[in-house]
């Protein structure tokens, strides 16, 4: 019966504040909880790693992963990044997904910048097999089109009931299957309105959240394992939002 229902490291709460990527030199900051979840690599959540990328205005830096997928989000800045695939220019807002490659991933910085990493690689550190085909084609999402998007669904009839009001980033290659960012990214870019609470909702596996903007105080999330009677978290863990910073939630949490 043990073996049918083992006991799984549980995965904690972690805060990673903005203060992290803010200042200092060009360099890559992981959310490293290896050695709270169990594992002998690098990860977040027993399938992702999650990273700040700070480059110093005209720096540049050079990442790889041996992943599947990964997402890039400036959280401020601007600049280029080089890959097999092609070149991509960016800046502050947009989002852009890499599939598997052999070749590094040369970042540069026009200023001061701030990126938000995600890649798969601790699934496949985990299996113990690298990629041998590109599941996806390079995507970029634009700051622009995805608010423009969020805009209009505040404006559908009924969207001052819904329990979330944005938009879950597809990839062509999901389209009739997990409408998700890539085979293994789930992403959404959601807006909590002003002097609202959004009811809870429970998560079935690790969430990364990134708050990409919010007011200097009051902006927070209550999570916990239990619903108490009145329909909210029970006892809950508060994580207050900063704008730039992130944390994790536990899977089976509210």
């Amino acid at each position: 019966m043990s073996a049918a229902n083992p006991n799984m490291t549980a995965i904690p709460v972690a805060i990673y504040p903005p203060e992290l990527h803010l200042s200092g030199p060009t360099r890559i900051i992981p959310f490293d909880l290896r050695r709270e979840i169990g594992v002998t690599y690098n990860a977040t959540s027993p399938n992702l790693i999650a990273n700040f990328v700070r480059i110093v205005e005209n720096e540049n830096i050079t990442s790889s992963s041996n992943a599947t997928s990964q997402a890039f989000y400036v959280i401020r800045g601007s600049g280029s990044t080089q890959t097999e695939f092609g070149n991509i220019s960016w800046n502050t807002g947009d989002l852009f997904v890499i599939p598997a490659t052999s070749e590094p991933v040369v970042h540069n910085a026009t200023s001061d910048t701030s990126i938000y990493w995600i890649t798969d690689e601790p699934l496949l550190s985990y299996l113990g097999v690298t990629p041998d085909q590109q599941k996806f084609k390079l995507t970029v999402f634009r700051k622009d089109k995805m608010l423009a998007e969020v805009e209009a669904i505040k404006h559908l009839p009924g969207s001052e009931h819904r329990n979330r009001l944005g938009i879950l980033l597809g990839n062509k290659i999901t389209e009739n299957s997990t409408l998700t960012l890539t085979h293994t990214l789930w992403s959404l870019l959601n807006v909590l309105p002003a002097n609202d609470a959004q009811r809870p909702h429970r998560h079935n596996s690790v969430a990364i959240d990134l708050c990409v903007s919010a007011a200097s105080s009051g902006v927070y999330t209550l999570m916990g394992p239990e619903l108490g009677d009145d329909g909210w978290v029970k006892n809950p863990i508060r994580c207050d939002w900063k704008s730039g910073g992130a944390f994790v939630t536990p899977p089976g949490w509210w």
